[in-house]
């Protein structure tokens, strides 16, 4: 599958109008706010096995090689940064996200509101992606839809420059590949998923259930992010629920981010990315309603261990 399968970029709406984007160290300005959100799980680091030989993997991606890494003692948060805690830096600060600011935001065909829909424009080769104007997050699938009965869920419609600048004020930082990874298996080795070799099932992962695109099973969106129990180390929704920033760029050279997790979106007959060596990425100007992230802390410049496709900036 090609990378766009995942997540749409601001090129894919060429006739969108793009507002006066944010200046990109803009979140630097709002000063440290420790103790912002839910207290970080303290994991020990060590080396781990990294990547993936499994048959899925998609090559372009970078999955592997499997090969051993050394992570130096960090802390990640056990969930997704959540719409409530997102809200509460926004209004904080008075930070505007770049959906906000571009004046639009992807979001999935069966979700997106019927006053949306109408001015909404599809992405060329991924229609069931809409790039939605009024899209942002509070207003998740466009105007007239609300977050407010969901401040438990996971912050979406948030860019990788958003993600930042909510690090810079409550003090923490995006996690590196290497510590997502580490911190998402678990404890396991090698395993396919945070909860072991098992196929994902609704009781371990929130990801599409039916035909993909036009067949859902199940309402398609988010659930709340302590909604299914957590691995090994603590992490809820680890794979699944959306995807998630990392500090790591895609590949040395790009523009793009690493995005680890899969999302609610994800199927295997479409995206099929919700291993633990997953990845997929994104322009760091993009958003989409199946994209979020959480938050780490401690020295990442020892944990930045993703070779030989990533670096950090």
């Amino acid at each position: 599958m090609s990378r766009r399968c995942c997540a749409p970029d601001r090129s894919a709406a060429p006739g969108r109008t793009t507002l006066p984007l944010l200046d990109r160290g803009a979140g630097e300005q709002h000063g440290g706010h420790p103790g912002a959100f839910a207290p970080l799980l303290s994991l020990p680091g060590g080396a781990f096995r990294m990547g993936t030989q499994d048959g899925d993997a998609f090559p372009d991606d970078g999955e592997g090689p499997v090969r051993t890494v050394e992570v130096a003692p960090f802390r990640i948060s056990a969930t997704a940064v959540s719409h409530a805690e997102f809200r509460a830096f926004a209004e904080a600060t008075g930070y505007r996200t770049e959906a906000e600011r571009f004046g639009y935001s992807f979001v999935f065909r069966g979700s997106v509101t019927a006053e949306a829909r109408e001015r909404a424009e599809s992405v060329p080769g991924a229609d069931w992606w809409l790039a939605v104007p009024g899209a942002w997050h509070r207003e998740p699938e466009g105007p007239g839809s609300r977050s407010d009965d969901r401040l438990d869920h996971p912050v979406t419609h948030v860019s990788w420059h958003d993600a930042r600048a909510y690090c810079a004020w409550s003090g923490t930082r995006l996690p590196t590949e290497a510590e997502w990874e580490y911190a998402a298996r678990g404890g396991l080795v090698q395993a396919r998923h945070p909860w072991g070799d098992e196929p994902p099932s609704p009781d371990r992962a929130v990801i599409f259930r039916g035909t993909f695109p036009d067949g859902p099973t199940a309402p398609v969106g988010t659930a709340p992010v302590r909604s299914l129990a957590p691995n090994g180390f603590g992490l809820h929704h680890a794979v699944g629920n959306v995807w998630e920033w990392t500090a790591d760029l895609f590949e040395p050279g790009s523009p793009s981010r690493a995005l680890r997790g899969g999302s609610h979106l994800c199927h295997a007959s479409y995206c099929n990315r919700y291993r633990c060596s997953a990845r997929t990425s994104n322009t760091p100007d993009a958003s989409t309603g199946h994209t979020g992230f959480r938050v780490a802390a401690g020295d990442g410049s020892r944990n930045s261990s993703r070779l030989p496709t990533g670096s950090v900036e």
